[in-house]
């Protein structure tokens, strides 16, 4: 049975002060709690008998049978499915995030918990497996973020941090920004490793964070004379430019096997 007090507990991370004291956050819907459930450690968790016959072992402390109504009670969404877990945020070591053997996106004050979960997802796609947000970055761990990014929050390690310090220790390695007065990325030659930072939605990135970019890249329009509207969404940028390395890299790759 769902007790008052764990609809209470459950309800109060929606918002991160409790979900920093707790070292707690929710996730639900049907693929996504599976696909997390080997991911990440589960406190616990309420799903109807259906969803629950499909699992095999699950591996909570503690599993509740929702009854009916139980699953809107504690859901974050318009329309609710078969399980809702809460889950332990997990610890991970920034050293890890070397871009010195890999890439890695560092978000400079990324507001918005689509864009964030967007680019989550699009980081999983694209073999990065690691982001480093500046501290005023959207929490990743928020229910909205946590849906976004579709299960591929199983496989990017986020970290929180000041970008100017991490940046700062990694000056030898090359740092990619987007900006109007860039050169073209399609015709720059790009490093399989090192850091792409991408800017907030609105302002960019910031004049301390950009001190540390050494190679400025553009998305050119097509065609390159043609009006379009002023700037791409902060996602839509970042998918271009993932996609972009790593067809560079794979292209490299290829001439190098030949």
């Amino acid at each position: 049975m769902l007790s008052k007090v764990k609809i209470r507990e459950l309800r109060a991370l929606e918002f991160k002060r409790f979900r920093d004291e707790q070292g707690l956050f929710v996730a639900e819907g049907n693929k996504l709690v599976a696909d997390m459930l080997h991911a990440f450690d589960c406190e616990w968790l309420i799903a109807r008998t259906s969803w629950i016959a499909t699992q095999g072992d699950i591996p909570a402390k503690e599993l509740v049978l929702a009854e009916e109504g139980d699953i809107r009670k504690v859901s974050f969404m318009k329309t609710p499915q078969d399980v809702v877990a809460v889950f332990r945020k997990p610890s991970y070591q920034l050293e890890d995030a070397n871009p010195d053997l890999q890439l890695v996106l560092a978000l400079d004050g990324v507001q918005d918990p689509g864009n964030l979960g967007t680019i989550v997802r699009l980081a999983d796609w694209f073999g990065i497996e690691h982001i480093v947000c500046s501290k005023d970055t959207a929490d990743v761990f928020g229910p909205k973020t946590v849906q976004a990014t579709m299960g591929a929050l199983a496989h990017v390690k986020v970290h929180y941090a000041d970008l100017a310090v991490y940046i700062g220790k990694r000056t030898n390695n090359p740092v990619y920004g987007t900006f109007l007065d860039g050169e073209n990325i399609y015709a720059k030659k790009l490093s399989p490793h090192g850091i792409i930072i991408m800017g907030n939605e609105g302002s960019g990135i910031r004049p301390e964070t950009a001190s540390f970019i050494k190679e400025k890249l553009y998305i050119p329009p097509y065609p390159p004379l043609r009006e379009t509207t002023e700037s791409l969404n902060v996602a839509m940028s970042a998918a271009i430019v993932c996609a972009e390395f790593r067809r560079v890299a794979a292209k490299h790759r290829t001439a190098i096997n030949h």
